[in-house]
C-alpha cells in the first residue's frame, strides 16, 4: 500500500472515531475526559485532512495547521486522561506558549531555512512526550482491577516512543535510499494508523469501564449517605465473615440508630433529617479506619464491621462515636440540632451469617434504648472467650450510664 492510501485510511477512519465519540459523549456527558478525546480526535482528523490537500493548499498556512492540529491532538489526549482520573486542571499558558513555538518553528524552518527535518523532529518530540504523560497518567489502580486503563496506557506509550525515534529513525537512513526511505514512510503511517484505531478502543473500553462503575455504584451506595445500602453491607459481610472463620478469629459488629429521630423529623423537617444522617456519617468516618464497613440499613438504622479488631477494640470505637456524636450537635437553621445514638455490638462465631450477627447486634441496640439511650450495650455468647475483659465506659455526669451486657 502506498503512503497516500494509507493517510487517506487514517483520515477516514479518525473522523469515523470522532463522529462515534461524539455521538458517545453527546448523550453521556458526565463521563470525565470524553469531550477531551473527542476534540483530541478531531484534531487527528484535520491533521490528516491536511495531508491529503497539503499539495492544493499554500505551504505556510498548510505547515501551520498540520503543525497546529498534530501538538493540539496529542495535548487534548494528555488532558482528557488526566480528566479521567480525576486530575486537577493544569494551567494552559505553558502548553500554549510551547505549542506557539513549535508552530513558530516550523514555520522558519519552511521559509526562512527550509527543513523538512526538522519539521518533523519538533512534531514528533512534543506529540511523544504528550503520549508518554499519557500513558503514565492512566497506568494507575492496579491491573487486576482496571486492566482498560493498563491496556490503553500500553497502547499510548508505544506510539509515544514510535513517534519520538522516528525522526531519528529518518535520519540514520541514506537520503540517496529511496526505496528504504519509502518503506519507513508507509510504516509510520501504517503504525499512526494502528494506534488510532487501538486508542479509540481503548476510549470506549473506559467509557464503559466508568459507566459499569457509576452503575454498580447506584447499586450499592446509599445516595443520601454515600455508605454501602443494606444489600451491598450484608454481601460485604458475608465476606467479611468467612475471613474471619478462615483465620479463626471473631468479628465485631455494630449496629446503631439515632435517638429520637422522628422528633428530628417533625420539628425541623425531612431536610433537617437528611442533614442529621449526613453529619452522623461524617462523625463517624472520624472514628474509623480506611479497612472499617459501614453500610446503612435502613432509616436511621446504621451497622458496621470491624475486620482484624477484637472485642475491646470495638467497644472503644463504639464508645468514641457515642461521644462524639453528643459533643458535636448539627449546625441547622438558625438553631443546633442534638444527636445522641444507641449503639449495640456483638461478636461473630464460627458459623454464623450476615443476618444471625446482624440480628444479634440489633438486639444489642434495642436493649441499649430499653435502658436509656445514647449508650453502648454488648450481646457476648456463652461461649465467648473475652467477655469479662471488655472494658466499661467511664460514668458520665449527667447522662445515661453505658454498660457491657454480659
Amino acid at each position: 500500500m502506498h503512503s497516500p492510501t494509507l493517510v487517506i485510511l487514517a483520515a477516514i477512519l479518525s473522523a469515523l472515531v470522532t463522529a462515534v465519540l461524539y455521538a458517545v459523549w453527546h448523550f453521556n456527558k458526565n463521563i470525565p475526559g470524553l469531550r477531551l478525546w473527542t476534540l483530541s480526535f478531531l484534531g487527528a482528523s484535520v491533521f490528516c485532512a491536511t495531508l491529503l490537500a497539503r499539495e492544493r493548499m499554500p505551504e505556510v498556512p498548510a505547515v501551520v495547521l498540520a503543525q497546529g492540529a498534530n501538538a493540539l491532538a496529542a495535548y487534548l489526549c494528555w488532558l482528557g486522561s488526566r480528566a479521567y482520573m480525576g486530575r486537577p486542571p493544569i494551567a494552559h499558558r505553558y502548553a500554549a506558549a510551547a505549542i506557539v513555538s513549535l508552530v513558530a518553528l516550523s514555520v522558519y524552518f519552511t521559509v526562512a531555512q527550509p527543513h523538512p527535518g526538522a519539521r518533523f523532529a519538533l512534531a514528533g518530540w512534543f506529540a511523544g512526550v504528550c503520549f508518554l504523560l499519557t500513558a503514565r497518567t492512566l497506568a494507575q489502580g492496579g491491573f487486576r482491577r482496571v486492566p482498560a486503563r493498563y491496556l490503553l496506557a500500553g497502547v499510548m506509550a508505544f506510539h509515544g516512543v514510535c513517534v519520538l525515534v522516528r525522526p531519528v529513525i529518518f535520519r540514520l537512513a541514506a537520503p540517496s535510499d529511496a526505496g528504504l526511505l519509502t518503506q519507513l514512510s508507509q510504516f509510520v503511517v501504517l503504525e499512526a494508523t494502528v494506534a488510532l484505531v487501538m486508542i479509540a478502543f481503548g476510549v470506549l473500553m473506559l467509557t464503559n469501564e466508568f459507566v459499569t462503575s457509576e452503575l454498580r455504584h447506584l447499586a450499592e451506595i446509599d445516595p443520601l449517605t454515600s455508605v454501602f445500602n443494606r444489600r451491598a453491607f450484608i454481601t460485604l459481610l458475608d465476606k467479611g465473615l468467612s475471613n474471619a472463620q478462615r483465620t479463626r478469629a471473631a468479628l465485631p459488629v455494630l449496629v446503631m440508630d439515632l435517638d429520637h429521630f422522628k422528633k428530628i423529623n417533625d420539628t425541623g423537617g425531612h431536610q433537617c433529617g437528611d442533614d442529621a444522617l449526613r453529619h452522623f456519617v461524617d462523625l463517624a468516618h472520624r472514628c474509623l479506619r480506611r479497612e472499617d464497613v459501614m453500610g446503612r440499613l435502613g432509616g436511621e438504622e446504621f451497622a458496621i464491621f470491624l475486620p482484624n479488631a477484637d472485642g475491646p477494640g470495638a467497644a472503644g470505637v463504639a464508645e468514641r462515636l457515642r461521644a462524639l456524636v453528643e459533643s458535636e450537635p448539627m449546625d441547622a437553621e438558625r438553631r443546633r440540632v442534638a444527636l445522641t445514638v444507641s449503639i449495640g455490638i456483638t461478636l461473630s462465631t464460627s458459623g454464623d451469617s450476615a443476618e444471625a450477627v446482624l440480628q444479634r447486634a440489633d438486639e444489642a441496640m434495642y436493649l441499649a434504648k430499653a435502658r436509656g439511650r445514647n449508650r453502648v450495650e454488648v450481646v457476648a455468647l456463652p461461649d465467648d472467650p473475652v467477655p469479662l475483659k471488655w472494658p466499661r465506659p467511664a460514668e458520665r455526669p449527667g447522662t445515661a450510664r453505658s454498660a457491657a451486657v454480659l
